[in-house]
């Protein structure tokens, strides 16, 4: 097999300093639609934003609801890394300037107060361990040019991620029916996504202890202190400028995040934060 990985990591790396999309990744890492090649390059890439003193804060789930894996022509989850530098209060206004073409999508957080098996793990073994859940807006965004990304491609570009917001009230998992609980995500008082914890792996719960088992295989098992965004509850949906955004999850309640009109505008650019 030949795997031409610090190319692909290169490519990453650069469109991220740049804020340039650079072609699809997946004819650079042979055979075609090898997946272990595009986490071989996310690993990399994550060793060294952790060696530049970028802070592991926990992991997120992708391509979980059939609405976004049809849009791509994916049918499995994949899973990327989350930093602390990701992370956006509720409310506040994100600058563009450190994304490239984002998009946003409604999720249900879980934070963990235990640490999951180095194994398998059950739905037991993830409610058990979640001290509490947090509604969450992930702001997704691709360094590959027009998404135009198979599995390969995102799995590479560390799921897609981009940044995520918070809710700042947690809720206990006894408390809510994640796979009944509803979403909307609104835009000027108009809805733009709505779905249900049931597009979610048929439960947000599921998701996680799909994650938990399978980043334990790889022999990276989620932690105590971990965040967890568990995937998309409905379509995700392209940003616009100037545009705020307010999503609302069925017993976890809601939370909103806002854009700046062009790039260089949000006042995160004036305190040096963001990607």
């Amino acid at each position: 097999m030949t795997v031409d990985i610090e190319a692909a990591v290169a490519a990453i790396v650069g469109a991220y300093d740049t804020g340039v999309p650079c072609a699809p990744l997946r004819d650079r890492l042979l055979p075609a639609g090898d997946v272990a090649a595009g986490y071989a390059v996310q690993r990399a890439t994550v060793a060294g934003w952790s060696a530049a003193g970028r802070r592991r804060v926990g992991a997120k789930i992708g391509l979980t609801s059939p609405a976004v894996q049809a849009a791509f022509g994916v049918f499995q989850p994949d899973f990327g890394v989350l930093f602390a530098d990701m992370a956006v209060c509720d409310g506040d206004e994100v600058d563009l300037a450190g994304l490239i073409q984002p998009r946003v999508e409604a999720e249900v957080a879980f934070v963990l107060g235990a640490d999951l098996p180095d194994g398998p793990a059950t739905v037991v073994d993830v409610l058990r361990a979640t001290d509490f859940l947090l509604p969450a807006i992930e702001i997704v965004d691709s360094r590959i040019t027009g998404w135009d990304i198979s599995i390969v491609d995102t799995v590479a570009d560390n799921a897609s991620s981009g940044l995520f917001v918070l809710g700042d009230r947690p809720v206990s998992p006894a408390t809510v029916d994640l796979r009944a609980c509803g979403m909307v995500l609104e835009s000027a008082g108009e809805p733009v996504s709505v779905g249900a914890g049931a597009a979610c792996l048929g439960n947000p719960v599921h998701a996680v202890a799909w994650l938990a088992s399978t980043m334990a295989a790889a022999g990276d098992p989620l932690r105590a202190g971990d965040i967890v965004l568990s995937g998309a509850l409905g379509p995700m949906v392209p940003v616009t400028p100037g545009a705020a955004y307010e999503a609302r999850i069925g017993g976890l309640g809601s939370l909103r995040t806002r854009f700046s009109v062009k790039p260089g505008q949000g006042p995160s650019a004036e305190a040096g934060e963001g990607l």
